[in-house]
């Protein structure tokens, strides 16, 4: 009698089970279908749309329409009504160029230029070994017409940058101003060509002046070979120049920090859920070097980060203006299937200490600024006396002889957080400076080039170790 009551009763607790399953899969499947419905029902409200607005314009558009545009123009349209401020899109040919930017090697003549108030392309910059440097383009000369087009008719970095880009083996028809006014004309033909991402050379009084353009593929390697020449020179300090640096690729950066900083994290992931992940951290090696980190308005994104974690972890100062605050993640470039491709803002960027940028940017712990007047002549300036770099280099110096002596008064030493310092006498206002760089796509911030010091040992890390 208990066995067939347990039997029965096993049964009831079977069926009990199997219709509570039933309604939970019928609940869920009902939201499901509720929500899928709902999206389907958006989609096609969206493509109707388009649609709809499509027959029109073709139906009565006076001018020609350019498929290919029309559709590139959609697919920007559609990243920017998302709200990502930082989503993008990119061409299949945009796409390309930034691949090349960010393993080091391009196609086109090998100059970085900015439009200064003349109108024409002012060159910043000549890498070594390309097509302008091998015809003796320099930097401080003027790019005045590019295959017949007038540069002062070209509105935009955009424009220019596609004027001077192409494919290996073509021909570009410059017309070249030197330094010294000389007109000349150069037929160059467009070929590959490194971009360092890392400068270098010692300066007076054992100061290592590293410049650091981006963050790239090569540049942990890069920074690597640059310290280790600076300590095989004696320096007994280092100035990380980091101005303009729009930032790059986040591991690169952490990489680096990585070089210069003891064990610790270095960068958080925080998500939309409010979860949050270390993704990046740095080992017990490090560079017992004092570091100063010079930074202005254009720092941004990874460069941030580096310079923040580098303070975070009492290695280093910063020195310059407060820097652009940009402090999220986007996800790796989604490959479409023409070529092109998207990214989207997955995460907010912490630094290792759980603090954010975004929106804020980076205090300094030494004000440097440049007077409307150094502005103007931002790109002409040198080590020598580019005003910036030589509060830097004051304060490298400083924080050598403290930490030499082992005495340094508190204001001295590095700190995690911004202590705001007198400005240099002959400073009045912030640097916000917009270059163009001839070796960046669409959406990347050029760079400006310091001259090197005639007197000092000068050089570009392109080679590794």
């Amino acid at each position: 009698m208990n066995k067939k009551i347990s039997v029965g009763l096993a049964i009831t607790v079977a069926i009990l089970a199997m219709t509570v399953t039933f309604s939970v899969t019928m609940i869920l499947s009902r939201q499901l279908y509720d929500k899928t419905v709902t999206a389907v029902q958006e989609k096609a409200s969206m493509y109707d749309k388009l649609a709809e607005l499509d027959k029109y314009v073709r139906s009565n558009n006076y001018y020609d329409i350019n498929q290919d545009t029309l559709l590139d123009t959609i697919a920007s349209g559609y990243m920017l009504g998302t709200g990502d401020r930082n989503a993008t899109y990119y061409t299949a040919k945009a796409y390309k160029e930034l691949q090349d930017v960010q393993n080091g090697v391009l196609v086109g003549i090998g100059v970085e230029v900015v439009k200064d108030g003349s109108g024409y392309a002012k060159i910043i910059k000549v890498y070594p070994n390309s097509p302008a440097a091998e015809l003796g383009m320099e930097k401080g000369g003027y790019i005045t017409t590019i295959d017949g087009a007038d540069v002062k008719g070209l509105p935009t970095r955009d424009s220019i940058m596609s004027k001077l880009r192409g494919e290996a083996g073509t021909s570009c028809v410059l017309n070249y101003l030197s330094p010294v006014s000389d007109p000349k004309e150069f037929t160059l033909l467009r070929s590959a060509y490194e971009m360092p991402t890392v400068d270098y050379q010692i300066l007076p009084d054992k100061v290592g002046y590293i410049r650091i353009w981006s963050f790239g593929t090569a540049t942990p390697s890069e920074l690597e070979y640059a310290v280790s020449q600076m300590q095989s020179a004696g320096a007994a300090s280092l100035v990380l120049d980091l101005r303009d640096n729009a930032g790059g690729l986040l591991s690169s950066a952490a990489s680096c920090v990585d070089l210069l900083a003891p064990e610790g994290p270095v960068a958080i992931a925080q998500y939309k859920d409010g979860s949050q992940k270390i993704i990046a951290s740095s080992d017990e090696q490090q560079t017992n070097l004092p570091l100063v980190c010079l930074v202005n308005g254009s720092t941004a994104s990874s460069a941030e980060l580096f310079a923040a974690s580098l303070r975070e972890f009492g290695k280093a100062r910063l020195v310059g203006t407060t820097t652009f605050g940009k402090g999220t993640i986007q996800a790796s470039p989604q490959k479409l299937s023409d070529g092109s491709a998207v990214v989207v803002t997955v995460a907010k960027l912490l630094t290792g200490k759980q603090q954010s940028f975004d929106g804020t940017g980076l205090s300094v712990d030494v004000e440097a600024t440049l007077s409307s007047d150094e502005v103007q002549n931002y790109y002409d300036m040198t080590v020598d006396n580019d005003p910036q770099i030589k509060r830097a280099v004051e304060t490298a110096r400083s924080v050598a002889m403290s930490h030499v002596s082992g005495s340094g008064s508190e204001e001295e030493q590095p700190s995690s957080q911004p202590a705001e310092s007198a400005p240099a006498a002959e400073s009045s206002s912030d640097s916000e400076s917009a270059s163009t760089a001839e070796s960046e796509p669409e959406s990347q911030s050029a760079s400006s080039d310091s001259e090197s010091d005639d007197s000092a040992q000068s050089n570009s890390s392109s080679k590794k170790k």
